[in-house]
């Protein structure tokens, strides 16, 4: 099977870990990794077998295709380069600053025919595969994306940064157009927000609440969906998930609640009866396996077939809108509830810094 030649642009705190993974797979060849940082760039290089470039255009020449790792501001110039060249390119989440740049990347694309996947990773996270199939039609998700603040990513806040992985599961769960948006946010180590808690309704009457926090004490990756078939817990971070469903007895018996007032009812047999008789509790096997891993060779299986990405940029762009929707409504909050207060992601500390000196 002949070689796919691919390059990693940017082999920072997650492009060397695409280099990592690339540089091992046999039907690849890595043929160089670009980063303008002379150690981190000849560092990787060495520890995967290939060479660096300072400037990432000087291994176009001799690649199939590029794995996209460099910070969100510069994505529509670098991916965009790649593809405007015909050169199938994974960029790392999110697709690019904003709708507007990402639609350029998605036109890009399609006018060469070159194979954009973007790397929203959740999707082959092993518990969201194996949770998938117990989902029903979604009736209402609440996600949370909690971390402690990791000084990468700076260029984007919270709703770019952490929110797009859930934005995007959630699109793909409730598949319905948005009708409405609402959010709140706070910006607290720098310019851009830091905390954001956003409600999306859908057309189909779906319902979403999304939690991320990228100034947390605690760290969580988790998701709940209701739908017609029952619940489904998800725990992104542990590769866990539970689903609850009613019983048999509960479906087609009577019911718990007319049980307890029936003459002489156990109540307390009852309440032990409620998950171990009417609502049946499992816990489906997760499959162990590297969502970056899979992630990659899903993109390299695509650039062989010709097939679409499970992420491509049309389906990155719309998590974008979406995540645009929900910045604007940060942007809008009325802190006080009128005009007068607070507006946008304001913290809770009005008062002015002051420098010493």
């Amino acid at each position: 099977m002949k070689q796919i030649k691919i390059a990693v642009i940017g082999v920072g705190a997650l492009g060397q870990h695409h280099a990592r993974i690339l540089a091992g797979m046999p039907d690849v060849e890595l043929v160089g990794v670009a980063d303008t940082n002379r150690e981190a760039g000849t560092r990787v290089a060495q520890n995967c077998g290939t060479q660096w470039f300072s400037e990432y255009r000087d291994v176009l020449d001799n690649v199939d295709a590029v794995s996209v790792a460099v910070p969100t501001i510069a994505h529509l110039a670098v991916a965009g380069d790649c593809l405007a060249r015909g050169i199938s390119a994974h960029v790392e989440k999110p697709l690019a600053l904003d709708a507007t740049e990402g639609s350029l990347l998605v036109k890009q694309a399609e006018k060469t025919g070159a194979i954009l996947q973007v790397g929203h990773i959740e999707r082959f996270n092993p518990a969201m595969q194996s949770a998938r199939p117990h989902i029903g039609q979604p009736k209402y998700i609440r996600g949370e994306r909690l971390s402690p603040f990791s000084f990468r990513s700076t260029d984007i806040g919270v709703t770019l940064d952490l929110m797009i992985h859930d934005i995007d599961l959630v699109l793909d769960l409730a598949a319905s157009p948005i009708v409405s948006v609402e959010a709140f946010g706070l910006n607290i180590l720098g310019s851009n927000e830091d905390v954001v808690q956003a409600r999306l309704r859908f057309e189909n009457g779906c319902v979403a609440d999304l939690t991320a926090n990228r100034v947390s004490m605690n760290v969580s990756r988790s998701m709940q969906v209701w739908s017609n078939t029952g619940f489904v817990g998800i725990d992104f971070g542990a590769r866990q998930v539970t689903t609850c469903a009613p019983s048999d007895a509960l479906l087609y018996g009577t019911s718990p609640v007319e049980r307890a007032q029936q003459p002489g009812a156990d109540i307390e047999k009852l309440k032990t009866d409620v998950f171990e008789h009417f609502i049946r509790v499992e816990n489906p096997t997760v499959t162990p396996h590297d969502a970056l891993t899979a992630e990659l060779s899903s993109f390299v299986d695509c650039i062989r077939t010709q097939q679409k990405p499970l992420v491509d940029g049309q389906t990155a762009l719309q998590a974008l809108v979406a995540a645009e929707q929900i910045l604007e409504s940060v942007a809008a909050h009325a802190w006080d509830g009128d005009s007068h207060g607070a507006i946008g992601p304001a913290p809770f500390f009005a008062a002015p810094r002051k420098l010493a000196g």
